[in-house]
């Protein structure tokens, strides 16, 4: 069993918007003390749907508008219970060599493009003057 501890995982971040995965990646790296062995890449929405069905083996109640893949450098298990304990704003789905669908992961994550995690500071401001 020692093998399964430096075996990598992907983490796909699900969420309602752009801001909302920018904030969970951030916060996976920040609070969740998560080490991201890549760069976070943009996927297709409709393909973190899927990964979730699959994953979690139950039907999807709600499709995502925005969602990054990262891989890990932890086991599944690791980054599960490091999630739990900061409560980012989108839905991560780990997944691991367990996973029917991680050799597909492995195959795709080179040709999806770098996620871009610069958070738009004008319209922070512009929202705050305007409260």
């Amino acid at each position: 069993m020692q093998e399964w501890k430096n075996i990598k995982s992907f983490a796909v971040v699900r969420g309602d918007n752009t801001d909302k995965v920018k904030i969970a990646l951030h916060d996976m790296q920040q609070y969740g003390h998560i080490n991201f062995l890549s760069e976070p890449k943009y996927i297709e929405p409709e393909f973190a749907d899927n990964v979730l069905v699959s994953v979690m083996g139950v039907p999807l109640k709600t499709r995502c508008s925005s969602a990054a893949l990262v891989e890990v450098g932890s086991n599944a298990g690791a980054i599960i219970n490091k999630l739990r304990k900061i409560h980012p704003p989108a839905h991560i789905v780990v997944v691991s060599p367990r996973h029917g669908v991680y050799s597909e992961l492995v195959e795709k994550a080179e040709e999806y493009p770098e996620f871009d995690r610069s958070m738009n500071r004008s319209r922070f401001i512009d929202s705050a003057k305007i409260s």
